[in-house]
């Protein structure tokens, strides 16, 4: 009798969780689809709680002028979902003693203006550093089809004005994670590219995950849109602009091998990881809502680590619940179609 009442109860448990999945489904395709349309640019979705995926689905087009479906594998620009990686990769020389979060920047480009003020590793990580962020100077369309070295893109902006004085203000910065990348090159001997190939996408099986190029025939890219009075093929920009804060692409599924990475310490120590993923602050002690290449956020009561994207054609947005261990991503192949509050809500959805 209780191996009957037992089998009963697994069963209908297996019944249970099957329709919760369903359902849970059916309400994760309703927020996709009231902005992903079938005959427009489309976008990719994944749930995962640890290393098992609740969901994955693809929308929309890949590429309107030859009427590809968009697949949950296809490959996207993530923009500065970049940083992610540039972070860690600074964190991993960090424990092989090559360099430390509190280094100046001087030490590894002696020859940069710091304007009197010493500017740190962790400055440039937590976007605290108050150099001028490339992307708002007005002369960057002069330059944003030309392929720059690192050294001539820092050139670029090296001497603005600072914006504020190291460790006073929070404010997202391009230009810092360029220097990152830079020094990245110098400290390792490689290219940002090769660093970021050898020592994490190779190392995780990252297949579809890679340093963008124009020239480079890429399997399953999609293809990046805007929307003016009609969609339109998205801008040409060199990759060597966003560099090390924004020119990495991937899948969902390398995305999610990422994550389980990070949450394995595969890549890096505990020890390091909590320096990673803590919220820093200011000077004057105010929490900054940052950590190292992440946001650091409450969502509701529940701690998040998030970050999106967004470069010409392309927006991405990902969001981990650590308590949950729950992971959303979500990548678009139109900058018009933002995939940052679906996300959002998704990760709520599964968490409630």
């Amino acid at each position: 009798m209780r191996t009957v009442t037992s089998l009963f109860l697994i069963v209908f448990s297996t019944i249970q969780m099957e329709i919760y999945s369903q359902v849970a489904a059916s309400k994760i395709d309703s927020i996709i689809g009231q902005t992903f349309k079938e005959n427009e640019p489309g976008g990719v979705f994944l749930v995962a709680k640890g290393q098992e995926i609740l969901y994955r689905k693809a929308f929309g087009k890949a590429n309107l002028e030859l009427e590809v479906a968009m697949q949950p594998d296809f490959v996207f620009e993530i923009g500065s979902m970049t940083k992610q990686f540039t972070a860690v990769a600074i964190a991993m020389l960090e424990e092989q003693g090559k360099l430390d979060f509190e280094d100046e920047i001087v030490k590894f480009i002696p020859d940069y203006p710091t304007q009197g003020n010493k500017i740190t590793i962790h400055h440039l990580l937590t976007h605290t550093s108050g150099i001028k962020d490339f992307t708002k100077i007005k002369a960057i369309n002069e330059i944003a089809k030309k392929d720059l070295s690192p050294q001539e893109l820092i050139a670029f902006f090296k001497e603005e004005p600072m914006d504020f004085k190291p460790g006073e203000m929070y404010k997202y910065n391009n230009s810092g994670y360029v220097i990152l990348g830079c020094i990245i090159e110098i400290v390792s001997g490689q290219s940002y590219a090769e660093f970021i190939q050898e020592n994490i996408f190779k190392p995780l099986n990252m297949s579809s995950s890679l340093y963008a190029s124009h020239e480079k025939i890429i399997k399953k890219r999609a293809s990046g849109y805007h929307l003016k009075e009609e969609f339109v093929n998205s801008t040409f920009i060199s990759f060597s602009l966003p560099y090390a804060s924004g020119s990495l692409l991937s899948s969902i599924d390398d995305l999610l091998k990422w994550q389980i990475a990070l949450e394995t310490n595969t890549l890096v120590q505990e020890k390091t990881k909590e320096k990673i993923f803590k919220n820093y602050t200011l000077n004057n002690r105010d929490e900054i809502g940052y950590g190292y290449g992440w946001h650091i956020v409450k969502r509701g009561e529940r701690l998040s680590y998030e970050h999106g994207g967004s470069i010409f054609g392309f927006k991405s947005m990902a969001v981990y619940l650590p308590e949950e261990k729950m992971y959303v991503v979500g990548l678009s192949n139109c900058d018009c179609h933002s995939p940052t509050k679906i996300v959002k809500d998704i990760a709520s959805f599964y968490s409630n």
